[in-house]
């Protein structure tokens, strides 16, 4: 009756809090402390200078945040990049590959 509990998430683990790794809390720490140097020497007579000072730190914030199925977002858009970069080459290796090779040659 060999019953196995495999846990959900067994990477869970190896992420800082449960959550980052540790390239994404530099990311994260990165954005925010230039953020700060900005917010510091920047004056901050208008709207936009604050904006362009926050910008950083928002960016990489939002490369960070968690979502479902995938790490975050920077993990989405590797995947994507490589997915429309790579070449997609599909080999055939079905239940009727020999018939597939048969119509290939009598054409």
């Amino acid at each position: 009756m060999n019953n196995y509990l495999i846990p959900a998430n067994t990477k869970r683990g190896n992420l800082v809090l449960g959550i980052f790794k540790p390239f994404d809390l530099i990311l994260l720490a990165t954005g925010v402390l230039l953020s700060l140097v900005l917010l510091m020497v920047l004056p901050m007579n208008d709207t936009i200078q604050v904006v362009i000072a926050v910008i950083p730190g928002l960016t990489c914030a939002f490369l960070v945040i968690p979502i479902p199925n995938y790490h975050n977002i920077r993990t989405v858009i590797i995947e994507c990049y490589t997915f429309f970069t790579t070449r997609h080459k599909f080999i055939w290796k079905g239940w009727c590959v020999k018939d597939v090779k048969e119509i290939k040659q009598s054409k």
